[in-house]
């Protein structure tokens, strides 16, 4: 992908490119979506005490209005240790509970597909990325680190360990219980799934620590346990990334084999599907080959495959200015469409695009996308 960032065409031209393919519907896991553009999950920190509110409702119904075919809600903690901050989301608690409710119903009207995204940030800490620390727990992670010399909190016990994994098993009941179509694990990004995953930060000597397939037991009795509780039909996907918050350069899989290797317990656990999380979605994963590492969980899992990173956007978000401000680049979105419709992936997901313009996935499958906003910090923080 060597051209892919040459200029070349303007926002108003993106109807020239092959928007039948990102209209097509697609089935995950027995849910059909109406066409293959999913809202990436985005944290804001706009749940006071993890209570979800009304102006977050009309946040995701505009979206849900707008024509995306399924929501990927911001990350909510199945319990309190694995909280983020105060004002993120909850998954437990019945005020919490009745908050996702009145999210989930006006979603769900407008004929789009919601999962609940449950976020566990294991041994993780805001003050680590430059925010302010707002909750008093004691964080765990298998081996107590969050990345190597980074000791933070305890290392879990094995009874921690089941503990936790009923939790999780408990959001998704509670998710069905509210109307949730699903639950995505967020096992990406260094938190608590992925730091059983990464060697690096996972140094156990029992059967959660090893090999990648033992390092892989962890999220593969939380899927397991989420079916368990909430019932085989409903979905479980995982999100996965190799970079880390605190190692953009980390590798779980060092080759195809090893991701293989990786992705074979959570696919015999029953994940139905998986979001693959890269900072540019097209980037070449491994140097055997060009494909991006959403391509190889798709080609490697058979699964549905999510990908996700940069969509429309002329930088990642963890560039330099990548949180504050964002240029649309229509060509992204066109080796998006060439990529589903060769097989590539199943989904494309968008984040600060649809920040920016709620009606975006609309705009998108019938080509017209006239006026179409870059993206700006300040739609971050207006809650529309």
């Amino acid at each position: 992908m060597a051209d892919f960032w040459r200029p070349e065409m303007a926002v108003e031209q993106i109807s020239t490119l092959q928007h039948e393919v990102l209209a097509s519907g697609f089935d995950l896991g027995g849910l059909r979506l109406r066409n293959r553009i999913v809202m990436a999950p985005m944290t804001r920190e706009c749940a006071p005490d993890g209570v979800p509110t009304a102006e977050m409702a009309n946040y995701y119904a505009r979206r849900a209005e707008g024509g995306v075919a399924m929501i990927v809600t911001e990350g909510a903690a199945p319990n309190e240790e694995g909280r983020f901050g105060r004002n993120v989301p909850r998954l437990y608690g019945a005020d919490a509970l009745a908050g996702w409710e009145r999210i989930v119903a006006p979603v769900k009207a407008a004929d789009a597909a919601i999962l609940a995204q449950v976020w566990h940030v294991g041994a993780f800490v805001p003050s680590m990325i430059g925010m302010t620390d707002s909750l008093d727990v004691t964080r765990v992670s298998p081996s107590g680190l969050a990345a190597p010399g980074r000791l933070i909190g305890k290392a879990m016990t094995t009874r921690q360990i089941a503990r936790t994994v009923r939790d999780y098993g408990q959001a998704a009941r509670e998710a069905r219980e509210v109307g949730f179509d699903g639950v995505e694990i967020h096992a990406a990004h260094g938190y608590l799934p992925d730091q059983f995953f990464w060697s690096a930060s996972n140094l156990r000597e029992d059967c959660y620590g090893g090999n990648i397939a033992a390092r892989c037991r962890f999220a593969a009795e939380i899927i397991a346990e989420c079916k368990a509780q909430a019932g085989s039909d409903f979905i479980v996907t995982l999100r996965l990334s190799q970079w880390k918050q605190l190692d953009f350069l980390a590798h779980v899989a060092e080759s195809p084999e090893e991701l293989s290797d990786w992705l074979m317990p959570l696919m015999k656990s029953g994940a139905d599907g998986f979001h693959v999380s890269t900072r540019r979605f097209w980037d070449q994963a491994f140097p055997s080959s060009e494909a991006s590492l959403a391509s190889w969980v798709r080609r490697l899992s058979g699964r549905p495959v999510i990908a996700v990173g940069s969509a429309l956007m002329d930088r990642d978000f963890k560039a330099e200015g990548g949180k504050q401000r964002g240029d649309l680049v229509p060509r992204t979105l066109r080796w998006a469409a060439e990529a589903i419709e060769d097989g590539e992936f199943d989904l494309i997901a968008f984040g600060r695009a649809l920040l920016a313009n709620p009606d975006l996935a609309q705009r998108l499958v019938s080509g017209d996308v006239t006026g179409l906003r870059d993206y700006d910090r300040g739609y971050l923080d207006e809650l529309k």
